[in-house]
């Protein structure tokens, strides 16, 4: 399909692969989790996923519906905004229709800021309305605009050529959305290094370079967050919790939800402070 168009649905238990037009992935009342091109994305909430066009694979199991709003774009469409937002108003009016480069971005799961929600909101009431066309260039400018913050990002790994630092940061990316995505199982730092295809020493130490923490420190940081979500949340049992998240024993989750939090997970339930 080369046109740009909306999926809007909802379901709680879920399967597709195939292949699929550039696209962001965003999901209301549960998860989704993706496999593209040898990364593991969990998109829920706050965030969305960001993929390019390719085969990639899609499975939602939850117990309440989700909702999911994924907006597809057609080939050359993020080049054509770009190249509006960049290039000098005398080459846009000398050569208006100028054949732009390839589409492609880091694929990963990105903070959903107020600005892009806003767009989102806009485009999601012109789905129902059927005035979908206008309203995917504002949205592409939120998406470019993320985009900015990925030179700074690049230049944590210092001491590199630039088509280096990219490689690795696609795979020190692939480590980290890997992490968020299964943090609730006992991953190790082996099963880390060979989703990102790197030796586990060199992720270990650039890790830490892009992100400011280790793997293992992560995989804590993603626990907690989803604990404090859980407590908000749902009513399950604090044992229950515990392992859901990949603890061993309630006692461990309790011990490490202190040393985070400064409280114990029922006390923190209790001061409601969410």
């Amino acid at each position: 399909m080369k046109r740009n168009y909306v999926l809007h649905a909802w379901g709680k238990d879920f399967h597709w692969e195939g292949t699929g037009q550039m696209s962001i992935k965003t999901f209301r009342g549960g998860r989704a989790l993706y496999e593209a091109n040898g990364g593991y994305y969990s998109v829920e909430g706050n965030r969305y996923l960001l993929v390019n066009e390719g085969e990639y694979s899609l499975h939602i199991e939850e117990k309440e519906p989700v909702e999911s709003f994924c907006l597809f774009f057609r080939s050359g469409f993020s080049s054509e905004v770009s190249r509006s937002l960049e290039a000098s108003q005398d080459q846009l009016l000398t050569d208006p229709f100028k054949p732009v480069g390839e589409d492609g971005f880091f694929e990963k799961t990105y903070y959903i800021g107020p600005h892009l929600e806003e767009r989102l909101r806009l485009t999601k009431q012109a789905n129902l309305n059927r005035e979908l066309e206008e309203s995917f260039y504002p949205v592409m400018e939120a998406i470019l605009a993320d985009q900015t913050t990925i030179p700074q990002e690049l230049e944590r790994l210092s001491s590199l050529k630039r088509s280096t630092r990219e490689e690795l940061f696609k795979r020190l990316i692939l480590a980290n959305e890997y992490i968020r995505a299964y943090c609730q199982t006992a991953l190790t730092l082996e099963d880390i290094a060979r989703v990102a295809c790197l030796s586990a020493n060199h992720l270990l130490r650039t890790y830490r370079q892009l992100f400011g923490v280790t793997p293992k420190q992560h995989l804590l940081l993603y626990r907690m967050e989803s604990a404090k979500r859980l407590l908000k949340e749902s009513s399950t049992p604090y044992t229950e919790m515990a392992y859901d998240l990949g603890f061993t024993s309630s006692a461990s989750f309790s011990r490490s939800f202190r040393q985070h939090t400064g409280l114990s997970p029922r006390q923190y339930f209790k001061k409601g402070d969410f």
